[in-house]
């Protein structure tokens, strides 16, 4: 099977239930940059990251592929069967924030992105994450499920925890504002 189908040179694409639309249509550039923070993820685990950090970040990588395809899927019928995103997965991410945040000293000031490398790539995704928040809020009520817009909002404060965590263990001090 080749990888170009030809059918999207003229700037459509087709949604999980068959209809073609924009490549510029909301939807579509929803699950765009949802595709985009799960690239970002991947940059982030590129760095070399302790093995709780992988562990964590690749679990958050195949929830963000349930997640696209939620979102490509408007009529719900692959979602009912196999992917979405579910209460126990933003537990999930809680519950790593809350370890990660017990090695940290609280946060009285803004702090400016960077650091390590692997904190700063973080910060990245973190950034992308807030931005696919926007374009699936930006569906309107009902085209998103609550618990995929509350899942994206708790993955982005864990990815700013984690910046905050790396560079903690790799002993850099982080920017004040």
């Amino acid at each position: 099977m080749k990888i170009y189908t030809r059918t999207g040179d003229a700037g459509e694409t087709g949604l999980l239930d068959g209809r073609r639309v924009s490549k510029a249509a909301p939807r579509v550039d929803a699950y765009g940059e949802v595709d985009e923070l799960n690239a970002c993820l991947g940059l982030v685990l590129s760095t070399d990251l302790q093995p709780d950090l992988v562990e964590i970040l690749t679990r958050a990588q195949r929830q963000l592929f349930s997640l696209g395809a939620e979102l490509a899927d408007p009529a719900g019928n692959l979602t009912q069967k196999k992917a979405s995103v579910d209460s126990g997965e933003t537990s999930a991410l809680e519950e790593a924030i809350d370890s990660l945040e017990s090695e940290l000293q609280p946060l009285t000031r803004f702090i400016l992105p960077g650091g390590h490398p692997a904190a700063a790539a973080a910060h990245l995704a973190r950034a992308v994450c807030r931005r696919a928040e926007r374009r699936m809020a930006g569906l309107g009520e009902g085209q998103v499920s609550a618990e995929a817009l509350a899942y994206v909002n708790r993955l982005s404060d864990l990815l700013f925890v984690m910046a905050r965590a790396l560079n903690a263990r790799h002993g850099v001090t982080e920017q004040e504002w």
